[in-house]
């Protein structure tokens, strides 16, 4: 089996795109999306996103890696990665929608055998308790008997050609031990920093929403600090540089906090912690005093 991984990328955006293009220095790979706009593009040899520079596309495809938009052309498969976004609702819900969709797709063409991994940004949880169940159901195939599950949450950080895909240390991990193993090698077959090996999926979801919460809760102090710092009339970064002289001292700086990943991702454990009967009153300040600085430095 690991000498024939045929890997599908379910989702050709920021994080699964650049995934499937260096899967296809080493495999057969298929990247599919129901965008069809972004299917011709990546075809003719075009990345909108920029994340993949021409030349590697352009060995990607010669390499044989195709991308679809028929579910059918996934059957081949034994490896499906999905790569979807997670965004929240107007009220800061987690929506999952897209998540469980990509899920109902691989159940249609999941085999006895295959793994399927995610990749996709979640509260602890939701790949065993929300995604399994919907590819069980859709497949009639049973978990760790008939099919296997994975999670190796993605870190790319758009735009950045420094910490590329190949470039960032992978958290894996697996439905089983023996599971485990398998998708461990398969990454680290692909990566130059390697992989850190989870000692179970809740683990490894629960390690990618701690990264992005925790930017959000420092950034959030560095943003308090700083309107302090203002109301008193003291100049925010002069009293950084001279608290930064010591040793310990940690540099962190004020600024806005958008995009997809940090703005979003704390709302999922919020969430979780809530409905576990745990209020994470320090997140749920940060993500207020985050989404309140727009205004702020507009009115300054």
């Amino acid at each position: 089996m690991e000498q024939n991984f045929k890997i599908g990328v379910i989702g050709l955006g920021y994080v699964g795109f650049p995934l499937a293009c260096l899967f296809a220095k080493k495999y057969q790979v298929i990247g599919y999306d129901i965008n069809d706009k972004r299917i011709k593009e990546i075809n003719a040899g075009i990345d909108s996103t920029n994340e993949v520079s021409p030349q590697a596309l352009e060995n990607a495809l010669a390499n044989g890696m195709r991308c679809t938009s028929l579910l059918d052309d996934l059957k081949v498969c034994n490896v499906y990665i999905i790569a979807i976004p997670t965004p929240v609702d107007d009220f800061y819900n987690p929506e999952l929608l897209p998540l469980k969709k990509a899920s109902t797709s691989v159940g249609k063409v999941l085999k006895k055998g295959d793994y399927v991994i995610y990749e996709s940004t979640v509260y602890p949880g939701v790949t065993e308790e929300v995604c399994a169940p919907i590819l069980e159901e859709v497949s009639g195939l049973k978990l760790n008997n008939d099919f296997f599950l994975g999670y190796s949450p993605e870190r790319i950080n758009p735009g950045d050609r420094v910490h590329t895909v190949e470039n960032i240390p992978k958290i894996t991990s697996g439905s089983t031990p023996e599971a485990a193993d398998v998708i461990d090698r398969l990454y680290n077959s692909v990566l130059l920093k390697g992989t850190h090996r989870a000692p179970n999926i809740k683990v490894a979801e629960a390690a990618k929403i701690l990264e992005n919460t925790q930017r959000d809760v420092n950034i959030a102090f560095m943003n308090e600090i700083a309107v302090v710092f203002n109301a008193l009339g003291i100049d925010t970064t002069d009293v950084l540089e001279a608290a930064g002289t010591k040793w310990n001292f940690l540099k962190f700086t004020p600024g806005l906090v958008g995009g997809h990943c940090i703005s979003v991702d704390p709302y999922y454990l919020i969430q979780r912690a809530t409905m576990r009967g745990v209020v994470p009153r320090i997140m749920i300040e940060a993500r207020r005093l985050n989404n309140t600085m727009g205004n702020y430095i507009a009115e300054r």
